[in-house]
This record gives structure tokens, C-alpha cells and sequence, in this order.
């Protein structure tokens, strides 16, 4: 096998963790466990591809006793090349920064040092040493925005060559958003599951239950003005255990984005670029919008953030605060 390309000695470049430059060292940087594991399944699939007899090695930076990393890299007895996964940077002993710091001057022949740091300033000296090396650096950062996840369940799809329509998208970030792995997992169910294009429907079936896209259908209902299904989606929500706070947070998410959309024109694509959202998300807001005055506005907000504060413990029933902010919201909308 020929050894691991050598990194270029200029500043390193951010790199995709989903097709991550093979190199001597890698630093996967960043809180993101899932973004991080799948930066190493990469690699490794990069790795075994060039050679089957890939030996794997993890070390714990916050336990490393001095002398074990040159340990781990030194050639055995046939020869195979090596990926040595080295984790919890954030929190590396003073032998691990030393021993690391010489390591990268010469790295080992055929050896992948894949290097996990969870944010921070820690071994910043070592940190600034791989930058100047130019090992490349995939950052590993939470997803926030729903944006962000609505192209990465996109991207999921586009990657096993199938389809899923924007509102099934929309449908299953509701769902399952809160978590990326949770995210990827859902993606692989409705791929492994369906066939054809996903749709809502489909997204429905399987996480339907799940209260966060409980707490999407009050909003919808509610923003498009239709009382009685905002009213009874709630009251059923409540009844099976759904917290009065998500379903707080969505109405307010929703009645943000409609206001963010209001008066502005513009192609949806320009308008996403712009206000950090989805076309689908766009196009939503702005038919949710046509049911909406700048004046209407004003009352859902003044009543969601009178609803946010009770329902986080402000009012001794958060059940009556977010029913009351349905209906002030249902029937603000114009039908």
C-alpha cells in the first residue's frame, strides 16, 4: 500500500466530514459526536479500501500516560497500516501534548493519526502546530438551524440515490430534529422502509407520535387560522403527555418565520440566503402569511412571549397559557 498522502505545509482548509482528505494527521474539531464518528467512518472506509489489513488503535487522550502514541505508531511486525483514533482532546493530559507536538514534526510511515477535540482552548499549542502543518481540519458543529438540517436530510436521500418531497423534509426535521443522530437514523428507516418518493405521509407514519411533530400540526393549524383543528390537536397533545413548552417553542417558531417573510419580496431561493432558512420553509411562511396583518402580528407575538414566560414557570398553569395562546393565535389568523 503507498503511504497516506502527506499533508501540504500551508494553513490547513476546513474539510467535508463527509469526504474527508486522507492525510498523516486529522483533526476532527468540534461538539458534534455524530459529525465527528461519521469523519472517521470516512476515513476508515478510505483506508481498508487501499488495503484490507487496516489496524485499528484508540487511545483516550485524558488517560494517556507518556510514551504510548510512538508505542501505538511504531511498525509491527507485517507492515499494516495503521488508523489510530485519539479522543477527548478537550480534556488531554500534559503527556499527550508533549508526546503529540513531536509526533506531528515526523508522523510514522503508513499511519492515520485521526485526532478528536471537543472544542475549547485546550492544547492550543497543539492546535495552532497542525494548522501550521496544514493537517486538515473537519469542523464537527452542531446543526441549529433547521436549514441546515433540511440539506442534510437532503443530502442523506441524495447519497442512496432516492427522493423525498420538501414538505416530508419539513416533516421529518419537526420530528426528529432535536438530534443528528437521531436525524440519520430516521433517514435510514424511511430509505431502508419505502420505496419511490418519500412523502409527509410517509414521515407520518413513522414518527407522527413524536412531539415535535405534534407540536408542527398545532402550529400549522393554528397559523392558518383553523381554530377547532388547532384546538383538538392540542388537547389531544396535552392529554397523551406533551410538554406546554415545545409546543410554545413551535407556534413561536412559526409565527417568527411568518414575520420575518411579511413584507419582504424576492425569489424564495434569495430569501433564504438572506434569512438563514429553507425555500420549503419560505414558501411555507409566505402562504401562512396570506392569512396574516402586520397588526395581527403583533398581538401573536406579544402573546407567545406572555405564554413562553408561563409555561417555563411564571403562571401555575402552563396548560391554560398555551391554550389561551392557540386561540389568541387561530383567531387573529384570517381564514
Amino acid at each position: 500500500m503507498s503511504p497516506a498522502p502527506r499533508a501540504a505545509q500551508r494553513p490547513a482548509a476546513g474539510a467535508d466530514w463527509r469526504d474527508v482528505p486522507l492525510a498523516p494527521v486529522v483533526l476532527l474539531f468540534g461538539p458534534e459526536d455524530f459529525i465527528a464518528s461519521r469523519a472517521v467512518d470516512d476515513i476508515r472506509a478510505k483506508l481498508r479500501a487501499q488495503n484490507p489489513e487496516l489496524e485499528l488503535t484508540s487511545l483516550d487522550a485524558s488517560h494517556y500516560t507518556a510514551g504510548a502514541l510512538g508505542m501505538v505508531a511504531s511498525p509491527s511486525l507485517f507492515s499494516e497500516p495503521k488508523l489510530i483514533q485519539v479522543s477527548a482532546l478537550a480534556s488531554m493530559t500534559d503527556d499527550f501534548l508533549v508526546d503529540a507536538l513531536a509526533y506531528i514534526k515526523d508522523p510514522a510511515p503508513d499511519v492515520t493519526l485521526v485526532l478528536t477535540h471537543g472544542g475549547g482552548t485546550r492544547g492550543k499549542k497543539l492546535l495552532d502546530a497542525l494548522k501550521a502543518l496544514g493537517a486538515p481540519r473537519v469542523e464537527c458543529q452542531p446543526l441549529k438551524k433547521d436549514a441546515e438540517k433540511s440539506s442534510f436530510v437532503s443530502a442523506e436521500f441524495s447519497r442512496a440515490k432516492r427522493r423525498i418531497d420538501a414538505q416530508a423534509v419539513h416533516a421529518l426535521v419537526a420530528a426528529v430534529g432535536a438530534s443528528l443522530s437521531e436525524l440519520a437514523a430516521a433517514c435510514s428507516q424511511l430509505i431502508a422502509d419505502t420505496t419511490g418518493m418519500v412523502s409527509s405521509d410517509d414521515v407520518d407514519k413513522y414518527y407522527g407520535g413524536r412531539v415535535e411533530a405534534t407540536a408542527f400540526r398545532v402550529a400549522d393549524a393554528a397559523l392558518a387560522g383553523n381554530a377547532p383543528v388547532a384546538l383538538s390537536t392540542l388537547r389531544h397533545a396535552l392529554a397523551t403527555g406533551v410538554d406546554p413548552v415545545p409546543l410554545v417553542a413551535a407556534l413561536a417558531m412559526k409565527v417568527r418565520q411568518v414575520a420575518k417573510v411579511f413584507s419582504l419580496r424576492g425569489s424564495s431561493a434569495q430569501l433564504a440566503r438572506d434569512l438563514g432558512m429553507s425555500p420549503w420553509q419560505v414558501d411555507a411562511a409566505r402562504r401562512d402569511a396570506g392569512h396574516w396583518s402586520g397588526e395581527a402580528l403583533v398581538v401573536a407575538i406579544k402573546v407567545l412571549a406572555e405564554a413562553d414566560a408561563q409555561v417555563k414557570g411564571a403562571a401555575k398553569d402552563p396548560v391554560y397559557a398555551v391554550e389561551r395562546a392557540v386561540i389568541v393565535i387561530a383567531t387573529s389568523a384570517r381564514r
